[in-house]
This record gives structure tokens, sequence and C-alpha cells, in this order.
């Protein structure tokens, strides 16, 4: 059977477990916690089991703590298809929609998803379909809820005598 990986010693495992028990992330806890249980000498396999993961798991942490320390424990980012709209366009329909549409330039008085996917195209030359702006806008902490319509021939005096009395008087 071939050598365990040696591990590198510039923290002493009590110091390892101080850190995890400090760290939010339960995976990144785990990895310093099994990487912990190795220095003390507990063997691979045992260690891994202590912490939750299989020896395979261990011995990827520790080639990426050997590798850059206590940060090579951190979960990588996903692979995946990158966003859409970038950062700064982001924030900057976040502007848009919170500044709201101006009815001469767009022909509408409050944004609707299709309104949005033609001021996209425009602006930043990418097209959307308004399910995926949805998603964005969501993402965004935007709501799609509107406000409540006016109608236009309402009456505030008839109104305010109905919540004074209970009835309207003509």
């Amino acid at each position: 059977m071939p050598a365990a990986l040696p591990i590198r010693e510039d923290l002493s495992a009590s110091e390892l477990r101080a850190l995890a028990r400090q760290e939010n992330k339960g995976r990144v806890a785990a990895r310093m916690f099994a990487i912990a249980h190795a220095l003390d000498g507990v063997s691979r396999a045992e260690a891994a089991r202590l912490a939750g993961m299989d020896r395979q798991a261990l011995r990827d942490a520790v080639v990426r703590y050997n590798a850059e320390g206590i940060s090579g424990l951190c979960d990588r980012p996903l692979p995946g298809r990158p966003e859409w709209l970038s950062e700064g366009e982001q924030a900057t329909l976040k502007a848009i929609i919170l500044a709201g549409p101006d009815p001469r330039q767009h022909g509408c008085v409050e944004w609707t998803l299709p309104i949005l996917c033609e001021v996209i195209a425009e602006r930043f030359a990418k097209t959307l379909h308004p399910a995926s702006l949805s998603r964005i806008v969501r993402r965004l902490n935007l709501s799609k809820q509107k406000t409540r319509p006016r109608h236009p021939q309402s009456d505030a005096k008839a109104q305010a005598a109905f919540q004074k009395r209970g009835c309207a008087k003509r």
C-alpha cells in the first residue's frame, strides 16, 4: 500500500479545529476537521468517516490544502453557463426598472417584461425571452406586483364619506 499523502503542518490540528468551529460553511468545516483528525494520526479512512466524507474526498481536500492552504478548502464555483447580463448590466437594468418608464419614449406607464426585453435589446444589444427576464428580475430582488389601479372616475369625497359613516350620500 502506498504511503499516505503528506499534509502541510503550518497549522496544528488544534488550530485547524478552532478555525473549523468558526467557519460558517459546513462542508468547509468538515474538510478542516478531517484534516485535523489526519494530523492527529488517525487513519485516513477513519478521519474521513468522522468528518462525514469518503477517503477520496479527504484526499482531494488534502491536495487542495497543501497547494493553497485554508483558502483551498472553500467550495469552488459550480460550472455552468455564465450570466446572460453582466453585473454592471444588471445594476443598470435595476436602476431603469426603479426609475420607471417614460411614457413618451417607451409608450407605457408601467413596465412589462416584453417592453423591458425591448429596452435590453436597445441598450445592451442582447435578446431575452420574457420568461428569462422574469428570472433575472427575481434575482435582483424586484417584485412583479403592480400598484392597484385607480379608476379615472372615482370620487374621493364619496369614498371619504363612506369610510366615515358606512354609506355614501349623494
